[in-house]
């Protein structure tokens, strides 16, 4: 079925987009260190070929990918990336902005899923969701990504990627999230997106995060951390005054540490919120939130805080339980509550906030592109390092979508609604992204004519791959390992 063109006089007449993109292409090929052109022209593939990318050797047939499947993977195999490059070259982009110029990031883990690699290292069990209710909560092996993404204001699947990690096994997730971060905010500050005077970066993340200890260990940074908690959370209130406890305790008594408690399970321990808002929305109807001031979680010296020297912190934010009519899929709908690093909020923070943290789910819209569509984790790919090389050609692929956004012609199937140039999708800029290439200046150079190699020796006997254990990601560090009698080969001891 062919694609309907549909004019756009503004398409492709803004140079200055034009520009960026190219420049863009030209930076990426300057950081691909080894394997360049093989790198480039699969990137290239992924972004001009028609439809969803199953098998990396089709990639190989799109005519923008010049060179055999034998170059394709040994540019997967033994290609470099200069990462930190590439990093500072996606801060330097344009970048999308909230109401006031605000920037919201995103973060939020997802997990290449292998689970019969038994060769391939560095494998982590990865939480995932199945269909059915007795798999809905499943630990797959896999190599889980976390990744940073700039959002948009309104709905939308667009967000700006910047940085993605592979989660080594036995990593501390908020150790590892709090760097990630931190760099990430470095890098927009160094590229000039943020300077003094400008609102605090907003930082949205979802359910998984320790989000207080998050908080604690950017307080340093100018930014602000708003994450879901779950709703069997326990908080408490701040300590009351010495003047409050004397009148309370006139015989006296040792000075508490922490105020009264605050569960979320229990509305008799909530008392009078310090700001709430009622909005009126068009999918989830009548939208109440209300929001509790100064409340922290109580730290014990276990776990991640286990080494901490001396007094442990108090954490304090401020909680918001947000409460809609209901849902679009017909659903109960649930409270949802969420935790900010800010303190004093309020009525239009309290909106901005819950409103900023939907839109983190624009986020799921990216990964279900990169997955389904550009084929983040098509490949069978056994080296984690050649997975790694292959996850920066997909985000840099998104990336150059994002700034063709305007400048491609809309190319729809008749039974697809016209849509302006700013509001394509990913996908339908991705079909006119081959006549935009056209327009920019080639980069990688023509293959050169070769012979085949020896191939195996004559003689040479097989050697078997050694195959890895699987661990588990854990908040205090530790790698999990299978217990002795589980392990392939061997059966438990018996006792009598």
């Amino acid at each position: 079925m062919t694609a309907r063109r549909t004019d756009n006089p503004d398409t492709g007449s803004d140079q200055g987009g034009l520009a960026t993109l190219s420049d863009f292409r030209q930076e990426l090929y300057q950081c691909l260190t080894a394997r360049p052109d093989e790198l480039f022209e699969l990137t290239e593939a992924v972004l001009c070929t028609d439809g969803p990318v199953k098998t990396l050797v089709d990639l190989a047939l799109a005519p923008e990918h010049r060179r055999g499947h034998g170059a394709l993977y040994d540019g997967l195999n033994h290609g470099r990336i200069e990462i930190g490059r590439l990093r500072r070259s996606l801060a330097a982009l344009p970048l999308p902005r909230a109401a006031g110029g605000r920037i919201v990031l995103a973060a939020d883990v997802s997990p290449w899923l292998r689970p019969d690699a038994a060769t391939s290292p560095d494998r982590s069990f990865c939480h995932t969701y199945g269909r059915s209710e007795k798999a809905k909560h499943q630990m797959i092996p896999g190599w889980p990504y976390s990744i940073v993404a700039a959002l948009e204001t309104g709905r939308t699947s667009w967000t700006a990627l910047l940085d993605a990690i592979r989660l080594e096994p036995g990593a501390d997730l908020a150790q590892v999230s709090a760097t990630q971060l931190r760099q990430v905010v470095e890098r927009l500050i160094e590229a000039g997106q943020y300077t003094d005077g400008d609102p605090a970066i907003l930082i949205v993340l979802d359910a998984g995060y320790d989000v207080p200890r998050l908080a604690f260990l950017l307080a340093d940074l100018p930014v602000e951390v708003l994450g879901r908690m779950r709703s069997d959370r326990v908080m408490r209130r701040p300590a009351p005054s010495r003047e409050e406890f004397d009148r309370a305790h006139p015989h006296g008594g040792r000075y508490p540490k922490h105020g009264a408690e605050f569960v979320f399970g229990d509305p008799a321990t909530w008392g009078d919120p310090h700001a709430a808002t009622v909005t009126d929305t068009t999918r989830y109807g009548s939208a109440s939130a209300k929001a509790w001031d100064r409340l922290h979680p109580i730290l014990t010296h276990r776990a991640a805080w286990q080494d901490y020297p001396g007094d442990l912190p108090l954490i304090e934010g401020t909680v918001i339980r947000l409460q809609v009519d209901h849902l679009p899929s017909g659903g109960d709908p649930k409270p949802l509550w969420l935790w900010w690093s800010g303190t004093a909020a309020t009525e239009a923070d309290v909106d901005r906030l819950w409103q900023a943290f939907l839109r983190r789910f624009d986020l799921e819209h990216t990964f279900r592109l990169l997955k389904q569509t550009l084929g983040w984790t098509t490949p069978k790919l056994r080296d984690p390092h050649a997975a790694d090389t292959w996850t920066w050609l997909i985000l840099a692929a998104h990336t150059q979508l994002r700034l063709a956004r305007n400048l491609v012609h809309d190319l729809r199937r008749p039974w697809e609604k016209p849509l302006e140039a700013t509001k394509l999708t990913p996908a339908r800029v991705r079909r006119g992204f081959r006549n935009l290439r056209t327009k920019t200046p080639p980069i990688a150079r023509a293959p050169k004519p070769s012979r085949p190699g020896p191939g195996r020796p004559p003689g040479s006997k097989n050697r078997p791959t050694p195959r890895h254990e699987v661990g588990l990601l854990l908040v205090t560090g530790a790698l999990y390992k299978r217990p002795a009698h589980h392990r392939k080969g061997t059966k438990p001891r018996r006792t009598t």
